[in-house]
Formats: structure tokens, sequence, C-alpha cells
């Protein structure tokens, strides 16, 4: 990273200029009592904001209502509750999430226009939407209410994921969520993402996009992905800077910065998937082109057996190398190298001899570092993933999403 960005300690969504928030306890959750299920955003300002969703043909009645209303350069709130996906939920639950943002904008003072509504949680069942159109009349807003809203938006996480980044001339502030149900192709997740940078619409939304593709589409917990996923981005340019497009001599800071944050946030997703006990990951590198680099590092964290096998401490490097070989990224066998937390396991396709036993030991540690090299042109990437375990199996029997 360069030496122009800093992550702030501590920092959370709210860690831009003009944006607070809150949360409260609506009753969503059944379990634990009184456990913090619904949230605001809000914009001093109103904010340039684009988004990024689900490729699932299976769309939550938020991801619905944002597609209509976004791009914008008008919206002041997000209004987002855990424990209820609203998804599977036909008029009722598009009617909900309209009653969600017009519930908000009377409390913010602002046009239900300005509202944003974003669920995850259970699918198929109704929002119990008279406990919390209740609730949001009580919620209070504040600079410090970032961390409040991180915990009110997780589900099955058992950690809260949250960051800021400091450059010359803005902030970008985020929270997520994301533990189960997480799979490449569009957001995989509910991320927000705040900034006081002034930003022109186009750019907002192509900045968004690009820090996407190489975060969270990167990222695979169990190759579900949800009729929730969602990414936003909200710009209030209350830096008081100028206008950054994207030939400012700004545009490039601020991409770095937006993709340094939202790899942070990739990664603690991966870390804390559902009965993970290691972050995988995974570059591919000297590839034909970015989208084989791309296809060959998904496949590797996304297959079921390399995953148990990094549980195991299985230094089993067929099937880290047939995961990619069915990936559809060009590969010549004679060609790839491979290695696992920097010892070399195959070159030139052929098996080293090689201390087993400091792999097994590597492997026990997180996070577990796979690099495979093809050896064919330039393009590289990495992505994210975690080991299954029989936790794993047991979240996912116990608790119905």
């Amino acid at each position: 990273m360069e030496a122009a960005l800093e992550f702030i300690p501590g920092g959370t969504v709210t860690s831009a200029k003009g944006f607070s928030a809150g949360g409260t306890c609506a009753g969503i959750k059944k379990s634990p009592k009184n456990a913090l299920d619904l949230g605001i955003i809000y914009s001093k300002a109103p904010c340039i904001t684009a988004g990024m969703f689900t490729k699932n043909n299976m769309k939550s009645a938020h991801v619905l209502l944002c597609q209509k209303r976004l791009p914008s350069n008008a919206i002041r709130a997000l209004v987002v509750n855990s424990g209820c996906a609203n998804a599977g939920t036909g008029k009722q639950g598009i009617n909900n999430a309209l009653s969600m943002a017009s519930s908000t904008a009377e409390r913010l003072g602002i046009a239900a226009e300005e509202v944003l509504v974003a669920s995850t949680g259970i699918i198929g069942k109704q929002l119990p939407i008279d406990s919390m159109v209740s609730a949001i009349k009580t919620i209070e807003v504040s600079p410090d209410g970032g961390h409040t809203l991180a915990r009110a938006i997780l589900t099955t996480d058992t950690v809260t994921k949250e960051a800021a980044i400091r450059a010359e001339g803005f902030t970008i502030g985020a929270i997520a969520k994301g533990s189960g149900m997480v799979h490449p192709d569009m957001g995989t997740l509910l991320c927000f993402l705040t900034t006081d940078a002034n930003i022109e619409m186009d750019f907002c939304t192509r900045s968004l996009g690009q820090a996407v593709d190489i975060s969270f589409n990167m990222v695979s917990i169990d190759g579900d992905n949800s009729p929730n996923d969602t990414a936003l981005l909200m710009a209030n340019g209350l830096s008081g800077k100028e206008v950054i497009t994207g030939k400012s001599s700004q545009a490039s800071l601020f991409q770095q910065a937006l993709n340094e944050i939202c790899i942070y946030i990739a990664r603690a997703i991966a870390s804390d998937g559902e009965g993970a006990g290691k972050l995988i990951e995974a570059t591919v590198s000297s590839a034909a082109s970015i989208a084989d680099a791309r296809a060959a590092a998904r496949a590797i964290t996304s297959s079921s057996l390399v995953k148990a096998a990094i549980h195991g401490n299985d230094p089993n490097w067929g099937r880290i190398v047939a995961a990619a070989g069915r990936s559809g990224a060009e590969m010549i066998e004679a060609k790839i190298d491979l290695n696992i937390g920097g010892i070399c396991l195959l070159k030139d396709g052929c098996q080293l001899a090689y201390d087993r036993d400091k792999v097994v030991r590597l492997l026990k540690d997180s996070p577990v570092a796979i690099e495979l090299n093809l050896n064919l042109g330039e393009a590289k990437a990495t992505a994210w993933g975690c080991d299954l375990s029989p936790e794993y199996v047991t979240i996912n029997s116990e608790y119905t999403t």
C-alpha cells in the first residue's frame, strides 16, 4: 500500500465526514434475546450512490427496490435489518421494504425516495413490519454509531467486519456481513461503503464495480450466492475537495483506497466463514488472461475437496491443480508450478521432493497461502476462502436460511 493511504484504527462506516448511524432491537431475531437487528446509516448531505447486486435470479425485495432507485445523486439514508431476508415474500415483501423506507424517512425528516433498504437472514418469512416501524422511531443516529450498526447486521457471523481508510483529501468507511451463502458473482454479502469524497456519478459506479470484481467477487465460503447480495457506495462530497472524475489526478488514489478497503473486508468475510478455522488465500500468476487467473483462483478456493484437505492439514496438491484445471483457464501441465506456504511442491508439472511434515505444520496456521504459477502470461489474481469443517455442517443443519 502506498504511504498516501492509512487504515484508521477503530474505523467504521461513520468515519467519513457527515455520516451517522445507529441500531436497535426490533425483535426480528428470536435469539439471543434483545439482539440488535435493525439500523440506519444517515448522511447530512445527499449522496452520489451506486450499487452492485446479486446475479441470482431470485432477488430479495430490497434488491428490487434499490435497483429501481440507483444510481442516484440524492440518497440520504439506508435502513437495514438482519434475521429476515425479505426474499421469496412476493408483493407483501415489496410493500414491507417500502414501509421500512418511508418510516426511516419520517424519522429523519427526509423524502422516502432518499432512503435505500437492505435485509439479510432467513428466506421466505415476512418481516414483522409493525414492530420494525415502531423500532425505527426509536433509533438514534450518531457519528459513533457505526460499531452498533455493524453488530446489528450480523446473522451467523462471529465477528463484525468494519474498517476505514484515510487518503489525502477523503476518507472511506465500511461495514459488512457475510459468513455463509457466500460465493462469487456480484458482491457475495452485504457491504456498505461511505465516503466524504466528492465523486462523479459515472466514476462512482465504475470504481465500485472494479473494487467488487477484485474483492467480494473473489470470495467463496460455500458455493452459494444469496438473493440478497448487495454492495453500496455512498459519497456525500463533504470533504470539500474538487470533484473526482475518471480523468482526475485523484482518481487512481480513490480507486486504490476503495480497492484496499474492499479487499480488507473480503478477507475478513472469508476468515469468518461458517465453521472456518483457516483463511485460504489462493494466488494464480502468469496466467494467459485476467479472466483465466480469476477463474482458476476462484476454483481453488471454492473446491470442497481443497477446503476439506486444508482443514485436515493435508498437502494434497493434486486437488488444487485439479480444481484449477476444471476452471476453464488455459493450462499446460508441463509448465505449472505450485507452492504452499512458500514451499514448492510442484515444478514444471512434476512433484518435487519436499518436507511433508513442514508443510503439514504450515497448514495448521492461518492464512494458508497457495500460489499457482501457470507460466503462460502476465495476468494475476487472488481469491479467498476458508476450510470446510464439521462445524459448517452443524451450523447449516441447525440454522434455517
